[in-house]
């Protein structure tokens, strides 16, 4: 997938200025990214401010860690359930 050469806060910037009534095709056009793109961040990002923005990176990233968390455990209950399976 492709990254974006936006950070988050920025596309929060940007969506910002759509709030306070510009329009979204001049603020595509100053930006240089797509309609599309612009509606897709409106409606993940849209009304967030930074303290909002924050709180939501760092459930993702809890997320993130507790995946690995369940990843590595069950690879290891894995483990543990083929060799108790093999002795016996």
């Amino acid at each position: 997938m492709k990254k974006s050469k936006f950070i988050e806060a920025q596309i929060v910037r940007i969506l910002q200025s759509y709030d306070k009534g510009r329009d979204p095709e001049s603020i595509c056009c100053e930006h240089g990214i797509s309609k599309a793109a612009f509606y897709n961040w409106r409606k993940k990002y849209g009304g967030m401010d930074d303290r909002q923005r924050k709180e939501l990176k760092a459930l993702q990233d809890e997320n993130a860690c507790l995946k690995r968390l369940y990843a590595n455990l069950s690879f290891d209950y894995e483990l543990t359930k083929d060799v108790l399976e093999k002795k016996f």
